[in-house]
C-alpha cells in the first residue's frame, strides 16, 4: 500500500527516475485515490510523458478512470499535453470516451483552446459533434469562447452548423460573445443567419455590435442573391 502510494505522488510531480526504482521493489499501478485516481491518471494529468510511458510499459490499465468517467485521454486533453495523447493513442486509448457527463476528450480539448489537440483527436477519429448531457458540442463551446484557432481545426472536419439539442447553434452562440471573427468563420462555413433559436430569435437579434450586424447582413443578401 505505501509503495503504491509512493508511486501515485512520484507519478504526480513527474518523477521518472523514482517510479523506476519503486518498480523494482514491486509497486503496483492499481492503487486509487478517493477520487478514483490511479499513477497513470496523475501521470496524464500533468503532462508527464515519460512516466506515462514507463507505466504502461510495467502494466498500467490504459482504460483507467476517475469516478467521474475522466480517462487518461481526457485528463490529457484538459491539460493539452499533446505527446501524452499521442502516446496513449498509440497505445490504444478510446479517443471518444467520454466523462459521466457526456463530455468528450475532443470537447474539453475544445473548451481550453487546445488546437493542436483538437486537430490530432479529430485525425484520429474524434466525433466531431459529441454533445455532453446538457447539449453543447466542441463547436458550440469554442464559439462561446472564441478560440477561432480551434473553430478552424473543427471546420475542417464539417460539424454541424445547424440547432442543437440544447436549441441553439454555434452562430448564435458566437454572436452572443461579440466575437466577429468567429461569426465570420462560421459564415464561410455555411452557418445560416436566419436560423432561429428555440426562443425564435435571429442571430442578429442577439446583438448590437454593428461589425456582426454587417457580417449578418452581407451573408443573408448572398443566401437570397
Amino acid at each position: 500500500q505505501s509503495g503504491a502510494t509512493s508511486l501515485f505522488f512520484a507519478a504526480q510531480q513527474g518523477h521518472n527516475d523514482v517510479v523506476k526504482f519503486l518498480f523494482e521493489f514491486g509497486a503496483s499501478t492499481e492503487f486509487k485515490n478517493k477520487d478514483g485516481g490511479t499513477a497513470l491518471l496523475a501521470a496524464c494529468q500533468y503532462g508527464h510523458a515519460k512516466v506515462v510511458e514507463t507505466l504502461l510499459k510495467h502494466g498500467a490499465n490504459i482504460h483507467d478512470q476517475l469516478y467521474d468517467g475522466a480517462s487518461a485521454i481526457f485528463l490529457a486533453a484538459q491539460g493539452g499535453y499533446l505527446d501524452v495523447i499521442r502516446l496513449l493513442l498509440s497505445s490504444g486509448a478510446k479517443v471518444n470516451q467520454p466523462r459521466q457527463d457526456g463530455t468528450a476528450p475532443l470537447w474539453i480539448a475544445s473548451q481550453m483552446g487546445h488546437s493542436e489537440v483538437v486537430r490530432v483527436m479529430l485525425l484520429r477519429g474524434a466525433e466531431r459533434d459529441a454533445a455532453r448531457d446538457d447539449g453543447t458540442t466542441a463547436l458550440l463551446k469554442a464559439a462561446i469562447k472564441g478560440y477561432n484557432n480551434v473553430i478552424e481545426e473543427l471546420l475542417k472536419f464539417s460539424p454541424t452548423l445547424g440547432l442543437l439539442k440544447n436549441g441553439t447553434s454555434a452562430l448564435h452562440a458566437a454572436v452572443l460573445s461579440g466575437n466577429a471573427r468567429t461569426v465570420a468563420l462560421l459564415l464561410e462555413a455555411g452557418a445560416d443567419p436566419c436560423l432561429r433559436n428555440k426562443a425564435n430569435e435571429l442571430p442578429a437579434e442577439l446583438t448590437k455590435n454593428e461589425r456582426i450586424l454587417r457580417l449578418l447582413r452581407m451573408k443573408e443578401k448572398q443566401r437570397k442573391s
